[in-house]
């Protein structure tokens, strides 16, 4: 058998092909990252979303409380607005009614009314109160 001068070929004798996709998946294979890279990658990317859903959590949970804190001090202010304005009302009554003491002849009435108290000569009649004498008050029953 013949032997044939058999020489391996030479990387010179190999041509690349120069184009698009052999220059892009040159590219790939460069840039591919490793499954340990990907490990680590999908290992910071959980982390980060831990730690980002705790924030956001305990922030949802404080304006939570500062809500329900802003309405109950909301509530206690109508309340106290109503309970301002019932005493505003009692004052303005009693202003009216210190106004009134300061007059004679609405003391003079006052006294004669409440306490009996006549001038000189005067008769006092009382009239029951709602308009009904105690015979027709006796005919009800």
């Amino acid at each position: 058998m013949a032997q044939r001068n058999r020489q391996e070929p030479s990387p010179n004798r190999v041509r690349k092909l120069d184009n698009d996709y052999i220059r892009s998946s040159e590219n790939n294979v460069k840039h591919k990252p490793s499954k340990q890279q990907l490990i680590r990658r999908r290992r910071r990317m959980l982390a980060f979303f831990a730690v980002a859903s705790v924030i956001i959590f305990s922030l949802a949970s404080m304006l939570m409380k500062q809500y329900n804190h802003l309405e109950a001090k909301e509530q206690k202010k109508a309340e106290v607005l109503a309970e301002l304005e019932q005493i505003q009302e009692v004052q303005e009554m009693l202003k009216l009614q210190i106004a009134k003491l300061e007059d004679d002849e609405y003391i003079a009435k006052l006294a004669r009314k409440e306490h009996f108290m006549s001038e000189e000569g005067e008769i006092i009649f009382t009239i029951p109160k709602g308009g009904q004498s105690k015979e027709q008050e006796q005919d009800d029953e």
